[in-house]
């Protein structure tokens, strides 16, 4: 064997050095893009709360203005896909989906009168609590109003 022909041989696949340095680069670029997704994800699961509590706000208002009044919190939002006992002039279902869970898998809070606003609609964001900061701060229509 000439000393072309070893060459030629020996020049075939990768190092295991030249594996890890791939691999070590690999693992720095995701170390800095992962962290960023993560915090789009929950700005956007925000945004779609927010929407999501406008939709249920206006179906509530139509539901107002067809029977004159809000749900009671014990009617709660299902009256706006089924008429409570002894009401009149219900022209729904005001949703035409259903009722929506919040971006975390949980039923919105609803209260009528509400303290801060005529009705309150609420979700407690990721974390299921009152309170709380970032991804875990609740999300609710007499806020959302002012923002």
């Amino acid at each position: 064997m000439t000393g072309k022909q070893k060459r030629k041989n020996q020049a075939k696949g990768f190092t295991l050095i030249e594996i890890i340095i791939v691999v070590i680069i690999m693992s720095l670029i995701a170390a800095l893009v992962v962290p960023n997704l993560f915090k789009k994800t929950e700005k956007a699961k925000q945004q779609i709360t927010k929407i999501q509590i406008t939709m249920l706000e206006d179906a509530l208002k139509s539901f107002k203005l067809d029977t004159g009044r809000y749900p009671t919190t014990k009617e709660g939002l299902n009256a706006l896909l089924k008429p409570p006992q002894d009401i009149t002039n219900w022209d729904g279902p005001y949703l035409e989906k259903g009722l929506p869970k919040d971006p975390w898998g949980r039923d919105y809070l609803y209260v009528y009168p509400g303290k801060n606003y005529t009705f309150e609609i609420t979700s407690l964001g990721a974390d299921g609590k009152e309170g709380g900061e970032g991804e875990n701060k609740d999300v609710n229509n007499w806020q959302t109003a002012d923002q």
